[in-house]
């Protein structure tokens, strides 16, 4: 039986996921917002736009995976690569918000700006995702250590999802507006970041066993390629994670266009946003217990079903658009709140088993997980933006909001409901073949902290 992970590391570790969740919650919410309904940029070039850092998002990570490891196995820590991405992710991040031009030439320099910024964000996020396997060496340790992030995440998600457009608005909207939430979310983003980094990544320094890196670049892709393909509990779970990461995408895409659009105000943005996550906060323990009954797979399971059924529910809003939609948002939030931390909590065991296996390459693993992670996200949106031009969305440069036509009104609703509410089950698909039982999930190399 390894020792308990202390109340001071579960704190600091969680305190990650205010950069995280900032980062991972904004960004979909309002950037093809920005682009369509402030930059005028048209639906079609929008999707390119949040397309491509993703893209780069995708490369990148496996290569900042094994220079992680790699660095690691010489040095028994990750902290400077985490520190490098909280210090430079607040000019990045704001960058994104300060486009200086409209149209085509502001949709380039929000690609570029955001190229930046996901690079800063990987840099701290693949080694944060590794460090569970360092912090926690036994199956129930691992759930522990991943509640109070996963509760900490509810509260990014509530404060980046509700208060990044509110400060937006009370700023007077457009780019001022946009600019000032930049600011203010990139700071609040880093100060989250660089507790972890100071806090559990030091902690974890001396416990990371990684054997030395071959080479990075092309290395890093065929490492991560590997590893999903010698590693059928890591296939599994991603496959699951990434279909669940693309319905998060679409339905985070299109709250902001359903506010407006469906609901009539553009500011019940921050409502929804609302509903969806403060349930996580009421829900977390006895998630926790959940899991600790019945398994994490079958709680994930349920969770899973849960989303789909609420989310499908919002199909109404074609027929019927009202308060109503804030109680289904927040049985949807129930269930989002167990999609993050089932998973989450399940990755360090997929780590473990493939430590003993193939040998620790907890870095390449973190980064194909960020890297599908991201690639969901970042479709979500691409999806969603697709949509809108198929159904005629009409874009805009501030001002008067645009009526739409019928068309563009019911794919707003689409994706906000039937979209995500398929994916997620499309996602137990892979789920089904996740093979890892907690009897098998004791690490024995050593004690935690």
């Amino acid at each position: 039986m390894s020792a308990p992970v202390s109340p001071r590391v579960r704190t600091s570790y969680a305190l990650g996921s205010v950069g995280t969740g900032g980062f991972g919650t904004l960004p979909g919410l309002v950037v093809s917002y920005y682009l369509t309904d402030t930059l005028g940029v048209a639906a079609g070039l929008a999707s390119l736009v949040v397309t491509v850092p993703k893209v780069w998002d995708v490369l990148i990570d496996p290569f900042i995976g094994r220079l992680a490891d790699r660095y690691a196995a010489q040095h028994s820590s990750r902290v400077p690569f985490m520190l490098v991405g909280a210090l430079t992710l607040p000019l990045t991040f704001t960058a994104v918000f300060a486009a200086p031009v409209t149209g085509p030439a502001g949709a380039a320099w929000v690609v570029a700006a955001f190229v930046l910024a996901t690079t800063s964000f990987s840099l701290f996020q693949v080694p944060y995702i590794a460090l569970p396997a360092d912090l926690a060496h036994d199956y129930h340790a691992r759930t522990r250590l991943l509640a109070p992030r996963i509760a900490v995440l509810a509260v990014a998600i509530l404060l980046f999802g509700a208060g990044g457009p509110a400060i937006r608005d009370a700023a007077g909207g457009g780019a001022s507006g946009y600019l000032l939430m930049g600011v203010v979310c990139a700071l609040v983003m880093a100060g989250g970041m660089l507790a972890t980094t100071m806090g559990a990544g030091r902690t974890a320094r001396g416990r990371v066993q990684v054997a030395p890196a071959e080479d990075a670049g092309t290395g890093a892709l065929r490492a991560g390629w590997h590893a999903v393909r010698t590693s059928a509990p890591l296939r599994a779970l991603l496959g699951a994670f990434v279909l669940q990461a693309l319905a998060t995408g679409a339905m985070l895409a299109a709250a902001q266009y359903v506010a407006t659009y469906t609901l009539g105000e553009e500011s019940a943005v921050t409502f929804l946003f609302a509903a969806l996550v403060a349930p996580a906060l009421l829900v977390m323990v006895p998630a926790q217990r959940l899991a600790e009954r019945v398994g994490k797979q079958r709680a994930f399971v349920a969770a899973t079903v849960l989303f789909a059924v609420a989310a499908g529910s919002l199909l109404l809003l074609m027929v019927s658009p009202g308060v109503w939609v804030y109680g289904s948002v927040a049985l949807a939030g129930v269930a989002y709140a167990g999609m993050q931390l089932y998973p989450l909590a399940m990755l360090p065991d997929v780590i473990a088993a493939d430590r003993r296996a193939a040998g620790d390459r907890a870095g390449v693993i973190s980064g194909v997980w960020t890297a599908g992670e991201t690639a969901g996200l970042a479709l979500g949106p691409t999806l969603a933006l697709l949509v809108l031009a198929v159904t005629g969305f009409v874009s805009r440069t501030g001002g008067l909001v645009l009526d739409q036509p019928a068309s563009a009104q019911a794919g707003v609703v689409l994706i906000f409901s039937v979209l995500p509410a398929a994916l997620a089950l499309a996602s137990l698909l892979p789920l089904r073949r996740y093979r890892l039982e907690e009897s098998h999930q004791v690490d024995k190399e050593g004690a935690g902290p």
